[in-house]
């Protein structure tokens, strides 16, 4: 079904530029859709009455590929979760993207949910990818009427919500590098649900496994997921260990300005940080 250009409905282009004059046609009611799992979050009944018109990207299968290089890894912005969790499996140094992808929500919502929707939802605070993707200093690329851009994610990240019409989310860079990482989570009851709090690590370290370089961030804690450098200061050089790691998080607390929610008061959510850096050093000492 085609929308039309005053707002409404869904179109699905069949490529890259076909996807961005569409959207260039739409104008401020244009809005790309891939997985549409934050769509569906919808009372039942109110999915599509917002006014937008959305133009479908899933089909476009070169926003669907995920490409291992020998020096980094490209991933479409359309790649579901499960597929990206398949394709990293294999690969040691993306092992904190990976496992953030193959833990998020559940098994049918992995299955749909694209990389690109998990970090184009501004107002969700609880993107599992977002932490990991930025520990392994990713990169991101914008298509638009003027061409395509490359970003840093926390530039992304910063502008996501007022990215202007016209403008889509294409892809991914990851760099590859000899690094020890993992992802920690703490979901409020079962595993599929939005974690409380989440602690993403990317740790070099030399032959008496002290640190070298370290990239720490956190997400779900505040209104976005954001590194840590306070308690990467902190462990540079020194010799990594899950207990040494979570007392040296214990001193740098104060700076998170921690959501509340209905779940948790935000005071909870940091409160578990160091607990779960205990948990993230010792998955990647493993």
């Amino acid at each position: 079904m085609a929308g039309s250009a005053n707002g409404g409905g869904l179109y699905l282009a069949t490529s890259l530029p076909d996807a961005l004059a569409a959207l260039a046609e739409r104008g401020a009611a244009g809005a790309p859709m891939a997985g549409a799992t934050w769509i569906m979050r919808r009372p039942a009944g109110q999915e599509g009455r917002d006014g937008r018109a959305y133009v479908g990207l899933s089909r476009i299968a070169e926003l669907r590929q995920i490409t291992v290089e020998p020096d980094q890894v490209r991933i479409g912005a359309c790649a579901t979760h499960a597929e990206l969790a398949a394709v990293l499996a294999d690969l040691p140094e993306c092992r904190v993207l990976a496992e953030a992808a193959g833990r998020s929500a559940n098994p049918s919502v992995r299955a749909v949910a694209t990389v690109g929707g998990n970090l184009c939802a501004h107002d969700f605070a609880a993107a599992d990818l977002v932490p990991a993707l930025l520990c392994l200093e990713a990169a991101v690329e914008v298509a638009g009427p003027g061409g395509t851009e490359r970003l840093d994610l926390a530039d992304f990240l910063a502008m996501r919500a007022n990215l202007e019409p016209g403008r889509v989310l294409t892809g991914l860079v990851v760099p590859r590098r000899a690094v020890r990482s993992a992802h920690a989570r703490l979901p409020l009851r079962v595993a599929g649900d939005y974690p409380v709090a989440m602690v993403s690590l990317a740790a070099t370290l030399d032959g008496a496994d002290r640190v070298e370089a370290v990239r720490l961030a956190v997400g779900s804690v505040e209104k976005v997921a954001r590194r840590w450098p306070e308690l990467e200061e902190r462990l540079q050089g020194q010799a990594l260990d899950p207990d040494g790691a979570a007392e040296a998080a214990k001193g740098v607390l104060d700076g998170f300005q921690a959501r509340d929610g209905v779940e948790v008061p935000g005071s909870y959510r940091v409160r578990v940080l160091p607990a779960l850096v205990r948990r993230a050093v010792a998955a990647a000492l493993a």
